[in-house]
């Protein structure tokens, strides 16, 4: 899809829509206490340090940039620009802290999708979005303790960059919170079904279904945080959810690096049993040549 196409179609895995959320950047600037706006890269890229409990953590975020050169990117996704110079960012906070400390890196996520047009495509927006998701994954396994605080949608790419290689994913009871592969008008396209049969589904195959609720029952959520008027943060909802954090980072500290854990909830257990069952023959496989 090129800047000239219908901004209201339903393209691939996401949904096209000129309807600009800024509960990201709210919420950013309530944790953080800064703008996030950096000397070079996007203006969509927000990234700030501040004091968290008694230690400095570094913040980042995506945020609605109508100025962006890439149309895809002006509504908060994850872009060329934003997958490289996010993955600058947090290479900087891993050689930054490589000898000392090593900082918590919170991930605050609203972004519906990955900006995926012809001119994403052509610039190599497939590796860009690698490089965030595999920063995120080496900052992890060094010692940071990387947190995902979903407070809007986290969809297909946006998902795997922003938030699916966190130690815990913390979301939001709400509505407007999704937590999904691709929106519902793709699925049921690529299924061959109506959106009312993949609704009628839901109710049947948990990993179908499109509330956050469902998604908890999954088992890879750390909490589903109940928070008043999440569209605009207090000093009470901020106060809360950096409780929260707190308590997220301090788990992460002591439990393995890996995130085999999600697949040991009773949730997993009970929903995931054939990507359990899968994981282990794959294993066995491996191991056996």
């Amino acid at each position: 899809m090129d800047g000239g196409a219908d901004p209201r179609r339903v393209e691939g895995w996401c949904e096209m829509s000129t309807v600009v959320t800024s509960r990201g950047r709210k919420w950013f600037e309530a944790l953080s206490g800064s703008d996030g706006k950096q000397a070079e890269g996007p203006g969509s890229l927000l990234i700030a340090e501040a004091t968290l409990g008694q230690e400095k953590v570094a913040y980042v975020a995506l945020a609605p940039d109508p100025n962006s050169r890439f149309p895809r990117a002006r509504v908060a996704e994850v872009g060329v620009e934003e997958g490289w110079y996010g993955t600058k960012a947090i290479q900087g906070v891993i050689e930054a802290d490589k000898n000392g400390t090593k900082r918590p890196i919170i991930t605050v996520v609203d972004s519906k999708c990955q900006a995926y047009g012809r001119r994403e495509e052509l610039v190599g927006i497939h590796l860009a979005a690698a490089g965030i998701i595999a920063a995120y994954a080496e900052a992890r396994m060094a010692g940071h303790p990387v947190i995902a605080l979903i407070v809007g949608r986290a969809v297909s790419g946006s998902f795997l960059a922003l938030a699916g290689q966190a130690n815990h994913m913390i979301a939001f009871n709400d509505p407007e919170v999704l937590i999904h592969a691709m929106y519902k008008d793709a699925a049921a396209r690529i299924t061959r079904r109506t959106v009312e049969e993949l609704d009628k589904l839901s109710e049947e195959i948990v990993p179908m279904a499109y509330d956050i609720k469902s998604f908890n029952k999954l088992g890879g959520l750390y909490k589903l945080l109940d928070v008043v008027t999440p569209d605009e943060p207090s000093s009470v909802t901020t106060a809360q959810v950096k409780s929260v954090l707190i308590d997220a980072i301090a788990d992460a500290r002591r439990t393995p690096r890996d995130l085999y854990k999600r697949l040991e909830s009773e949730g997993a257990k009970k929903y995931r049993q054939a990507s359990i069952e899968v994981r282990k023959k794959m294993t066995e496989q491996w191991a056996a040549l």
